[in-house]
């Protein structure tokens, strides 16, 4: 790879007038600008960012943060961090902590280290609150922030989404609801069960201890959860998920088990992944809109980056019921 030296030795110039062409620091003679470009053109010369960041203290790129890319809502939800970066003049550096607290803590560190104008953090988790405190760097989370934390967060109205499925369960005439959670103790999934569970007391059902399940948010943990909660001999005839990957590992374990989806059981996920639509049957599922969440997140960020003094800010976007086949007014064959 060539280096400024390389250009100044070809174009027959010091390696400062090179610099001076290049940033345009200073007034260069015409001819020895037109021999630096020369050079630069034929040495395939490219610029060291990180020499060129140390000077202005910008580096054009993004730290973001993702707990699992594996999961498509959060693939998704980077493409729309990236995308509104990307028209912005900012690339993305994308960092996957695997649900890893430490692993979450050191890419912080990292990303710090390569001086990145700003930094997304999607579901902070109560054991990073520390190494936060630490940061310096126009940062914005995604999804949670402690209230105790005067920063910018953009999130889902995840009580309203617990909400709308339990209004659209109980409109069905459905009346032993299920539901599968997210890890315990995560903030966004408690919400969505709290909406849930407070929105069918008011309709005359309740969300029994026993009807309450735990996962990981993947496909598999869904499968798991539902195998225990079909093949009880009184089981739910629906069951409201906390994702949408969830949902599909129910859709799963109903089909192995000759359940009827959606006249025995209806089955409503969370976060309308793009893949929701193509299951079958298609699945209902309280849609947050990731593509208006990643694009308002990177916004809050590069204004953040522009004038960090503006105050803290917190955006809630409101999710919608999309209704699809997975869900339908309960149709009773007889089975228990």
């Amino acid at each position: 790879m060539s280096t400024i030296k390389d250009v100044a030795r070809l174009a027959g110039v010091s390696y400062t007038t090179v610099s001076h062409v290049l940033n345009e620091t200073r007034p260069v003679s015409e001819q020895a600008r037109e021999r630096v470009l020369r050079a630069v053109e034929e040495l395939a010369y490219v610029p060291s960012a990180l020499a060129r960041s140390l000077k202005s203290k910008v580096t054009g790129s993004i730290g973001l943060i993702i707990p699992n890319n594996t999961n498509p809502y959060f693939s998704e939800l980077a493409r729309g961090i990236e995308d509104y970066c990307y028209e912005a003049g900012y690339s993305v550096i994308l960092c996957n902590s695997d649900d890893d607290p430490d692993k979450q803590r050191d890419y912080l560190q990292v990303l710090q280290t390569k001086r990145c104008d700003g930094l997304i953090i999607a579901t902070l988790t109560q054991t990073d609150l520390k190494p936060m405190g630490r940061l310096e760097i126009p940062t914005v989370l995604l999804d949670r922030a402690p209230k105790e934390m005067d920063i910018d967060l953009v999130s889902t109205d995840n009580v309203l989404g617990g909400q709308l499925a339990a209004r659209h369960l109980l409109a069905l005439g459905r009346r032993r609801v299920a539901c599968i959670a997210g890890p315990l103790g995560l903030a966004l999934s408690d919400e969505r069960v709290e909406g849930l569970r407070a929105t069918l007391r008011e309709g005359g059902r309740k969300l029994a201890a026993p009807d309450l399940l735990h996962a990981d948010f993947s496909s598999s943990g869904g499968y798991h959860a539902a195998m225990q909660l079909l093949q009880r001999p009184a089981r739910p005839d629906a069951v409201f998920c906390c994702n949408d990957m969830m949902a599909i590992g129910v859709l799963r374990a109903a089909g192995e088990l000759q359940i009827e989806v959606p006249g025995e059981l209806s089955v409503v996920g969370f976060d309308d992944i793009e893949l929701a639509q193509f299951v079958h049957p298609p699945l209902t599922t309280v849609a947050q809109n990731t593509r208006r969440l990643g694009n308002l997140t990177a916004q809050f960020l590069l204004e953040r980056i522009a004038d960090p003094t503006l105050p803290a800010r917190r955006e809630t976007v409101a999710p919608q019921l999309q209704t699809r086949g997975s869900t339908a007014p309960y149709r009773n064959q007889g089975k228990t």
